[in-house]
């Protein structure tokens, strides 16, 4: 049985968590990846990563443009398993809280909320305003699961690398791929 993912990358810091994830579920067998990237957060994977579009592109196994919102993904009757955003915006987070889904990213999102399907937001800002604070709360309340990537610290990470394969682990570990070496488990104090 294939998994079928969509992730979204948009435009806040931290676009290596929604490449490492692409390459992540590249190495799962059964794991299908449709990627959408907003223009912000294209930017950002060229300033933070040196990735230009196509090279983005080419970690996914169907591609769409942010701007189509008569894609795939923006209908429930695409059988996807669930969506990661990573990482999410504060104008994709507010759109989405909001219900004003013009974009695909945010409509492919707003399609998982409403099918009640897992939907990962890896909201990517700090420090947090009482808008930030309302609208996790509201898509907390709609179904969504809010994942800041906030360093494991206690996996004693050497390298930004392995702080954001550890959050990577993570979110795979939500959709119930746990056969990875990304995640280095707490085992209790003293154990680590």
């Amino acid at each position: 049985m294939t998994l079928r993912l969509v992730i979204a990358i948009t435009g806040a810091s931290g676009a290596a968590y929604g490449v490492r994830l692409l390459q992540a579920l590249q190495e799962v067998e059964e794991a299908e990846t449709h990627l959408v990237v907003s223009k912000a957060g294209a930017l950002t994977a060229h300033s933070e990563l040196g990735l230009d579009q196509k090279s983005l592109k080419s970690l996914a196994d169907v591609t769409y443009d942010n701007a189509d919102i008569g894609a795939a993904i923006a209908s429930g009757s695409f059988l996807a398993d669930g969506m990661v955003i990573a990482p999410c915006s504060a104008r994709t987070m507010g759109a989405l809280a909001a219900g004003t889904c013009d974009t695909l990213a945010a409509r492919a999102a707003d399609v998982m909320l409403k099918e009640r399907r897992r939907l990962v937001l890896m909201f990517r800002e700090t420090p947090l305003h009482l808008v930030h604070i309302r609208n996790m709360e509201t898509l907390t309340q709609m179904g969504a699961i809010v994942y800041p990537p906030v360093p494991a610290l206690y996996a004693k990470p050497a390298s930004i690398e392995e702080m954001v394969d550890h959050t990577t682990g993570r979110i795979l570990d939500l959709f119930g791929i746990r056969d990875h070496a990304l995640v280095r488990r707490w085992q209790g104090l003293g154990r680590n």
